[in-house]
């Protein structure tokens, strides 16, 4: 799998930190201590600023019109362009100020803690993920999950500044993201004049994040004490990861035959993984539903292949296939929990 993190020419750095753990593909710099959000804008090669200008437009004649309507992006220490095309109500978001959202909850007390931040491509997309206080436990108290804001934004017109509670449970790294019914756990704000703003007001992702912690962990105990055979566990694993209709007629009908080869294997990959992994032989998860949950997000953290980091990150946090999926065996778990094998009774 590559990596597509930022390399800084300059500085001849790659544009990553990691706390205390390895440094992906071993790439970027490794610290022992926890950073402040000043030390970790420099660590992960974040400290440098963003410009716009017009675009101009060369004509036949050989004179050119500046753009009164389209702006690129560029940085002001290499002059990389980052967005060859933004509109003039575009509002950058400086990477210090994108720290500033988490620095505000810092000054509350809260104890959040700075473990990775880095950029993709030329720096046109940064990321930063923070330790938040506390644990989800799972049991009696062995399965921990930490919880994370995962903090994202590019500046090349492409998205808007994501901000999102992450969980991640500890003993196999899955991301075990989940949108609750009636509550997301994202906030997205978009990059206009008023953006950054309401970044600083985006404080809201804490009490977000401690509502939905409170009712994962509750909801988590309960499947882990929620029987499953492996018959059924694959069911939910297949239904968990149906890419179509057409593959969900199939699985409808019986029509096992009829599944391609490419689902058939990815099914049988995921179902390998709950089977034969350390992390599914814990007293949370061998048989249960909590098992069949981490199955899915258990395969696309640590089975599926990427094309490089960006994408798994893209897949797992910010929206993507494994996110979606993830959400899927959420629903369907929640929906064994209430009413059992009922819900392979298909009408």
């Amino acid at each position: 799998m590559g990596h597509n993190i930022n390399f800084n020419e300059q500085t001849g750095k790659y544009s990553f930190f990691s706390v205390q753990q390895k440094a992906w593909h071993n790439l970027g710099q490794i610290v022992s201590d926890y950073p402040t959000s000043a030390e970790a804008i420099q660590y992960a090669g974040l400290d440098f600023t963003i410009a716009k200008q017009p675009n101009t437009h060369n004509l036949p004649s050989g004179k050119s019109i500046e753009s009164k309507t389209s702006f690129f992006t560029y940085r002001t220490d290499n002059e990389a362009v980052l967005g060859a095309s933004v509109g003039k109500d575009y509002h950058i978001v400086q990477n210090r100020e994108a720290f500033a959202f988490f620095d505000a909850i810092v000054g509350g007390g809260d104890g959040i803690l700075y473990e990775t931040a880095g950029a993709f491509g030329q720096g046109e997309r940064i990321f930063i993920t923070a330790k938040l206080p506390g644990y989800i436990r799972v049991g009696s108290g062995e399965d921990v999950t930490e919880k994370y804001i995962f903090l994202t934004t590019a500046h090349d017109g492409s998205g808007s500044i994501t901000a999102a509670f992450t969980p991640i449970r500890i003993v196999c790294q899955n991301t075990l993201n989940a949108a609750l019914k009636g509550m997301s756990n994202v906030v997205r704000i978009k990059h206009t004049a008023g953006a950054k703003q309401r970044l600083e007001d985006a404080h809201k992702v804490m009490g977000l994040a401690d509502r939905l912690s409170v009712e994962l962990e509750g909801i988590f105990n309960n499947w882990a004490s929620v029987r499953v055979s492996d018959n059924e566990m694959k069911k939910l694993i297949e239904l968990a990861l149906c890419p179509n209709k057409e593959t969900f007629d199939l699985l409808k009908k019986g029509a096992q035959d009829e599944l391609s080869t490419v689902f058939k294997n990815t099914v049988q990959d995921a179902f390998a993984y709950a089977m034969m992994s350390d992390t599914q032989q814990m007293e949370t998860t061998k048989g249960t539903l909590f098992g069949a949950y981490n199955a899915v997000t258990g395969y696309y953290q640590n089975v599926r292949s990427y094309k490089d980091d960006e994408a798994k990150l893209q897949s797992l946090i910010m929206g993507g296939t494994a996110q979606g999926k993830a959400q899927a065996a959420f629903d369907l778990c929640r929906g064994f929990a209430d009413a059992g094998a009922d819900i392979f009774k298909f009408n």
